[in-house]
């Protein structure tokens, strides 16, 4: 009787501390580690800064801190060796769970950390030249099949989404295209529109002015469904069913942050997510925003991970 009476008090004992830390949460600023200065993941974590802030419901600012380097690893490895308490969070794109399959690094996208929420998602769509004869995906795969190796398709990162988006074309549809590799996105869609290349599984930012003005032809999006950023054009999965790719772009913690500061965080993130004007802003910028619950977040990133993975081994994609 003493024993379950003894549980009893420590379960109502753990539910009182997880009640004061919540009410006490966060005690200080939060920091927001992520990429380089005006890049994705950069302008992303800025939106959930504005839309979180906005309400002053955390009582506490929130600062964005960048840190470049070793292909995103470095802002990953930092949170995952900071201190457990909700203080300092990850905000990066689905480069942070494949990167391991690619390169060596000293963190574990699942033990090191703890998804907070989903924040935003990105189809790629497929460009090509307007020289380029294929009108439809189905054409493109015939004519890729009548011309193996003829076809390239740019990139500006080994590993990125368009990458990894041209890596599974390849496999599903059995062709043979040539992955070529930029320095930066603008250079690969000067060369495209020059013709110089054929293809690009391209940001929704990178290319819309582009498909309106006829210097590229849109052929499809990448995301399961038909989206709202380009209305009308098919998806690729029309045509290879199963075919999947994007950006996602979410929030973490370190593992092991309490579970109270973990759920004020993902209430005031899916709030903020949620409102119209961070939808608007989201729009503008060529993604969707969403908001999720922790567990909708790791299933998509735990699917991500194995459909990734997979392409990265076949593939051979590994680091320079």
């Amino acid at each position: 009787m003493f024993g379950n009476i003894s549980s009893v008090l420590l379960v109502l004992l753990a539910m009182g501390a997880g009640a004061v830390l919540a009410q006490n949460y966060p005690s200080r600023p939060i920091r927001i580690i992520t990429s380089d200065p005006g890049g994705g993941n950069d302008v992303i974590a800025r939106l959930i800064v504005q839309g979180v802030t906005s309400s002053g419901n955390l009582g506490q600012p929130i600062i964005v801190e960048n840190r470049g380097g070793a292909s995103g690893a470095i802002p990953a490895e930092a949170v995952a060796r900071s201190t457990p308490d909700g203080h300092t969070l990850l905000v990066y794109s689905n480069n942070f769970w494949t990167l391991p399959f690619i390169q060596k690094v000293s963190y574990d996208p699942v033990k090191d950390f703890s998804p907070i929420s989903l924040a935003t998602a990105a189809p790629n769509v497929l460009v090509v030249t307007p020289a380029l004869p294929p009108k439809s995906v189905k054409e493109l795969i015939a004519y890729a099949k009548a011309n193996p190796g003829a076809l390239n398709f740019i990139s500006a990162g080994l590993g990125s989404s368009p990458h990894l988006a041209g890596e599974l074309f390849n496999i599903m549809a059995g062709v043979k295209m040539v992955h070529v590799r930029y320095k930066n996105t603008a250079l690969a869609i000067t060369d495209l529109i020059g013709g110089m290349v054929e293809m690009f599984f391209s940001t929704a930012q990178g290319a819309t002015a582009h498909i309106k003005a006829g210097r590229l032809r849109a052929l499809a999006v990448t995301s399961s469904e038909p989206s709202a950023l380009f209305p009308g054009l098919p998806t690729v999965a029309a045509t290879l069913p199963g075919f999947e790719a994007g950006s996602w772009v979410g929030v973490y913690a370190p593992a092991r942050t309490p579970a109270a500061a973990m759920a004020r965080l993902n209430q005031e993130i899916v709030r903020a997510m949620k409102r119209e004007d961070t939808r608007e802003k989201a729009t503008a910028m060529g993604v969707e925003a969403l908001g999720t619950s922790p567990a909708e977040f790791a299933s998509v990133m735990k699917s991500d991970m194995a459909r990734m993975g997979k392409v990265i081994r076949e593939a051979g994609i590994r680091a320079d």
